[in-house]
C-alpha cells in the first residue's frame, strides 16, 4: 500500500479531503491493526482522518476489518447479549454504566463489558467494576463462563482485538482520540446474538454512527445508539431521552413518552469504592433508580428479547 498517496488524499483538510472507499478503507484499516504501517505514516494518518472525520464508507471498512480481528465470545441462550463498550470513566459524576449491566443481569439478559482506560483525569471503570467484584475475566472462554454462570462478564479490549487496544492506546502520545475509538464502539464480540450499545458524546455522531448501523444491522443484528454519559454506556439522568434502536436494518425510535429534561441529582460518588456503594444502593432499592436508567435498561431488553 503507498501510505505517501493515500496521506495526500485524506491529509488535505476537512474541506479537500476525499473520502475511501470501503473496499481500500478496510485495506488500510487492516494494515494499521496488524501493525504494518510506520509509525510516522501511521501518525499523519490518524491525524488526518481526525480533522477529516470518517464518511460512511471509510467506517464500514474500518469495522469489516475490525470484525475479521475480533475474537468471538459464546453467548447462553437465551436473550441476546447486550455489549457495553467502556473506553472513558468518570470524571464529574458517578459511573452508573455498572448499574444498566446488573441490571440487565438480574432481569436474565446476558451482558458483555469490554474496555479500556488510559485517562489520568478520569476515574477508571475497570476499577469500578473491581469494586463492585466483577474483576475482568482473563480470556474469551472465562468469559464465556462467566456469561452461563452469572450473566455478567467483563473483558479487556486486549483479549478482543489486541490491535484495536494497541491503535486506541496511542491517545496520550498523539493528544487526541483516533478512529480507532469511534470504531470500536461498533464492535461485536457475538454477530447474530449481541446487542450493540453505540453511546456517542457529540450529536454529529448520532447521524454518522446511524447511517452505519443501518447496513450493519441488516443481517439480523440489534444495537441501540444514545448520548452517553460522560462518554460511558448510560442514559444521562437529566437530559432528555434519546435512544434509537436498530433492528435488521431498520431504525425505531424508542424514546418515552416523557422527553423533557428532567431535574434528577447527580452524585459527585466518582471514586471507585464510593461509586459502588451507590450502585449497590440503587440496586437493594435504599436509593431511587433515576427514570433514565429504567428506560434504557427496558429498552436493552426488548432489543435483547424481541
Amino acid at each position: 500500500m503507498q501510505f505517501a498517496a493515500l496521506i495526500k488524499e485524506i491529509g488535505r483538510g476537512a474541506r479537500g479531503a476525499r473520502d475511501m472507499e470501503a473496499v481500500q478503507a478496510e485495506a488500510l484499516f487492516g494494515a494499521m491493526l496488524d501493525g504494518r504501517v510506520p509509525d510516522m505514516e501511521l501518525g499523519a494518518i490518524l491525524l488526518s482522518m481526525r480533522i477529516k472525520g470518517e464518511s460512511e464508507s471509510e467506517l464500514l471498512g474500518f469495522v469489516q476489518a475490525m470484525q475479521q480481528r475480533t475474537a468471538g465470545v459464546e453467548v447462553p441462550e437465551g436473550p441476546r447479549c447486550v455489549l457495553l463498550p467502556t473506553f472513558n470513566g468518570a470524571r464529574k459524576q458517578a459511573n452508573l454504566m455498572p448499574l444498566v449491566a446488573l441490571l440487565l443481569a438480574r432481569a436474565g439478559v446476558p451482558v458483555l463489558i469490554f474496555g479500556r482506560h488510559d485517562f489520568d483525569s478520569r476515574q477508571s471503570p475497570l476499577e469500578l467494576l473491581a469494586a463492585l467484584g466483577l474483576p475482568p475475566a482473563a480470556d474469551v472462554a472465562q468469559a464465556a463462563a462467566q456469561l452461563r454462570e452469572r450473566r455478567l462478564a467483563c473483558l479487556p479490549l486486549a483479549a478482543l482485538n489486541p490491535g484495536l487496544d494497541a491503535l486506541m492506546a496511542l491517545r496520550p502520545r498523539l493528544g487526541v482520540r483516533n478512529s480507532g475509538h469511534s470504531v470500536a464502539k461498533l464492535l461485536d464480540a457475538a454477530p447474530g446474538r449481541s446487542v450493540r450499545v453505540v453511546a456517542v458524546t457529540h450529536p454529529e455522531y448520532l447521524d454518522s454512527m446511524g447511517q452505519a448501523l443501518g447496513p450493519l444491522t441488516a443481517d439480523g443484528g440489534r444495537a441501540l445508539l444514545m448520548r452517553a454519559s460522560e462518554g460511558e454506556a448510560y442514559a444521562h439522568l437529566r437530559r432528555r431521552a434519546h435512544l434509537i434502536g436498530f433492528a435488521d436494518g431498520r431504525r425505531r425510535e424508542l424514546h418515552p413518552a416523557d422527553t423533557a429534561d428532567l431535574d434528577w441529582p447527580l452524585s459527585e460518588a466518582c471514586e471507585a469504592e464510593a461509586n459502588a456503594r451507590l450502585i449497590e444502593a440503587l440496586l437493594a432499592g435504599r436509593e431511587p433508580l433515576p427514570p433514565r436508567i429504567a428506560e434504557q435498561v427496558e429498552a436493552l431488553s426488548a432489543l435483547a428479547r424481541h
